[in-house]
C-alpha cells in the first residue's frame, strides 16, 4: 500500500515533478516557466493559485520521492459580487507504479477544498479525450462534459473534453467519511488555509 503525504508545492519541486510530466505527458508536458508561473501566485495574501505534491518513502530509505502532484487556479474575486467565481483545474497527475491506488481521487480531493476554500463556486478542467481512466475519476466526483476543445492537446492535435462541476464543497468528502481513496495525510500549508487536463 502507499504511504504518501500531501504537502503544499514549492519551487524545489519543480524538477522532479518535470521528470514526471515528461513521463506521463510526452507529446504535451508543461514546461519549467508554466510551473514557474503559475507557483509564482500560489503564495501571500492575494495567492490565486493552489499546487500540491504527493510524496512517497522510498523502500530503500533514500528519502521521500513525488509521486503525483495538483494544481488549481481560482478566477474571479470578491469584488465579482454579480458573478461566479470558479477555478480551473490546471493540472493533476500520478505516477504510473501508483495507478489504481486511489491516489489521484487524493490529490482532487485537496484541489476541490482549495477552490472551496477560494470560494468558488464551480470548477473546469480539460481531459484528453482518449483519457478514459481520468474522465471516470471526474465523474465520480460530480464532473459532467459540457463540450469540447478541438487540437488543445499539441503537438498530437488531440481533443480536449472540457468538464464542469457545480458546487465543488458539496463533492468533498468529509474527512470522518469512508471512500476507495486511501487515506493519505498532508501537512499543512504554509498559508494556513487549506491541469494538463
Amino acid at each position: 500500500m502507499t504511504t504518501a503525504v500531501l504537502r503544499e508545492m514549492r519551487w524545489w519541486d519543480i524538477e522532479p515533478v518535470l521528470e514526471l510530466e515528461k513521463d506521463l505527458f510526452p507529446e504535451d508536458a508543461w514546461s519549467r516557466g508554466m510551473f514557474w508561473s503559475d507557483l509564482a501566485h500560489a503564495r501571500g495574501p492575494h495567492a490565486t493559485r493552489r499546487y500540491f505534491v504527493a510524496e512517497d518513502e522510498r523502500p530503500e530509505g533514500g528519502g521521500r520521492r513525488i509521486i503525483g502532484y495538483g494544481g488549481l487556479a481560482a478566477a474571479g474575486t470578491e469584488s465579482d459580487s454579480d458573478s461566479a467565481t470558479g477555478a480551473d483545474v490546471q493540472t493533476i497527475a500520478v505516477a504510473r507504479e501508483h495507478w489504481g491506488t486511489g491516489l489521484g481521487a487524493v490529490l482532487l480531493t485537496e484541489l476541490l477544498r482549495a477552490a472551496t476554500a477560494f470560494e468558488c463556486t464551480e470548477v473546469m478542467l480539460e481531459c484528453r479525450v482518449d483519457n478514459v481512466r481520468a474522465q471516470k475519476l471526474y465523474e465520480r466526483f460530480g464532473f459532467e462534459p459540457i463540450g469540447f476543445r478541438r487540437g488543445y492537446y499539441q503537438p498530437g492535435n488531440v481533443d480536449a473534453l472540457v468538464m464542469r462541476l457545480r458546487d465543488p464543497s458539496a463533492s468533498v468528502p468529509s474527512t470522518s467519511s469512508t471512500s476507495s481513496a486511501p487515506s493519505v495525510p498532508s501537512t499543512p500549508s504554509a498559508q494556513g488555509t487549506e491541469s494538463n487536463g
